[in-house]
């Protein structure tokens, strides 16, 4: 009897054994194109590496380094593939147009060997595509044939704009994240919020972030005191490492903005962010962290002016355990007519003991939502860090906590999800729909999310 019972207990353990041994996920490269291709991997983990596409033949290629030099005043055209070969900015005094239907990519390489390129204070860049022809950045292998995953994430660096807004820190002027503090270049953040470092439209940003030392990846757009005098629209940001984009104070508009599939925040900002945004969307993966993480100062966290961006018509899709916002380290900012689905936990809003935080924001009606949809939320709608709901407060108001009808994959809603308020701002578009999309995918044909 016992031997009998150890066997049976033997080939229960060893069937159990492989029961969970089928069901792991073995974490690799799946994409059969990749060098580093494994068979027996099931999940993508985003380590996909490509060996050097061909370049086209002749004078259809050119290599960009920099030399201190930049780019000079020069226009970059759409019969050409341009080749970042490490940080190439454009300097104070110069204009960088680049041609709609132009092609960048960034060579491959970490720390002081990634590729990015770089608009210094003074400098001016003149990026705009169209929806026929989208200006698409993206890394060297890159065989722009839709076969590179959209996991495949960290191939190069991104772009990093730096002006002369106003920041709350102190000092007020910085040196942006990855750039050596040796580099004057790197500098941003001045007096001057009308501050114009050009224009950026119908452009995708794809597969970046590389690592630039100590786990510090580069943000597909990077925004540096950036002024009001920037016109940035129809922007995509796909398979980042990093943010999508980060905002460091100083007061840009941007409209139409689609980041998906990054492994952090799609939406991040710092250092007294007063800009304005309308139809913001985000479309995590697995592997994405929050639709929104902003924070109101750094050094120090309550210094002035307060970040209180104003957003409308936003669309954060989550991945089902992430959080859709969080705001902390005195973060204001306002956000209508905006939905939010598909999050393991809501909203969250720091409440300190002592001194200035969100909560103090939200109490000051400098924090604020109003016509906002949760659907499809795990736990926690509108929470402090205390765990106290929030949903209720003065400063929160037109909240709807139902399921919305969208996926990642089809982000128009089926139905209307409600009628918000417009805002008196003629900067915004005069509309009153929930979500950044009304009953057509304005993102459709010139994005890799939505080809």
């Amino acid at each position: 009897m016992k031997t009998k019972n150890l066997l049976l207990i033997t080939a229960i353990v060893v069937g159990l054994g492989s029961l969970f041994t089928s069901c792991s996920k073995k974490e690799g490269c799946t994409d059969i194109t990749a060098e580093n291709y494994n068979p027996d991997a099931d999940k993508d983990d985003g380590s996909c590496t490509y060996a050097e596409t061909p370049p086209p033949s002749g004078s259809n290629i050119v290599t960009i380094t920099d030399g201190g030099n930049g780019t000079g005043t020069t226009t970059w055209t759409n019969d050409k593939v341009y080749l970042l070969d490490g940080f190439v900015f454009v300097n104070a005094g110069q204009t960088l147009t680049i041609q709609p239907g132009t092609v960048i990519k960034g060579k491959p390489g970490t720390g002081a060997n990634a590729s990015a390129l770089i608009v210094a204070m003074g400098g001016m860049i003149n990026a705009c595509g169209t929806a026929s022809q989208p200006i698409i950045f993206t890394f060297e292998a890159d065989p722009l044939n839709g076969s590179v995953p959209l996991t495949t994430t960290g191939q190069w660096g991104g772009i990093i704009i730096l002006g002369d807004a106003i920041l709350n820190t102190v000092p007020t002027t910085q040196n942006i994240e990855g750039i050596p503090t040796s580099e004057p270049r790197g500098a941003y953040g001045g007096s001057n919020d009308a501050d114009n470092s050009g224009s950026l439209c119908y452009i995708s940003i794809r597969h970046g972030g590389t690592d630039i030392g100590a786990g510090n990846e580069i943000n597909g757009l990077t925004l540096g005191g950036v002024g009001s005098g920037t016109s940035i629209h129809h922007i995509e940001v796909v398979a980042n490492a990093d943010d999508g984009i980060e905002f460091f104070g100083g007061v840009p508009s941007l409209k139409h903005i689609l980041v998906s599939n990054v492994l952090d925040d799609s939406f991040d900002y710092d250092q007294g962010f007063r800009g304005r945004g309308q139809f913001w969307v985000a479309i995590e993966n697995a592997n994405s962290d929050r639709g929104g993480e902003h924070d109101g100062g750094t050094s120090p966290e309550d210094g002035l002016p307060y970040a209180t961006p104003v957003i409308y018509n936003a669309t954060y899709i989550g991945n089902g355990v992430s959080r859709a916002l969080t705001f902390r380290d005195n973060a204001g900012g306002e956000y209508h007519n905006s939905v939010f689905h598909g999050f393991g936990k809501g909203i969250d809003i720091e409440d300190l003991t002592s001194g200035q935080d969100s909560k103090a924001r939200l109490d000051a009606g400098e924090l604020k939502f109003a016509g906002i949809v949760l659907s499809n939320i795990g736990s926690n709608n509108i929470v402090d860090n205390n765990a106290v709901d929030l949903s209720g407060h003065a400063s929160i108001t037109n909240l709807s906590i139902t399921t919305a009808g969208i996926s990642a994959s089809n982000p128009v809603p089926s139905s209307s999800l409600g009628t918000g308020i417009a805002s008196g701002d003629t900067w915004y578009d005069n509309v009153t729909y929930i979500g950044a999309f009304d009953a057509t995918n304005w993102a459709q044909g010139w994005t890799l999310t939505f080809p």
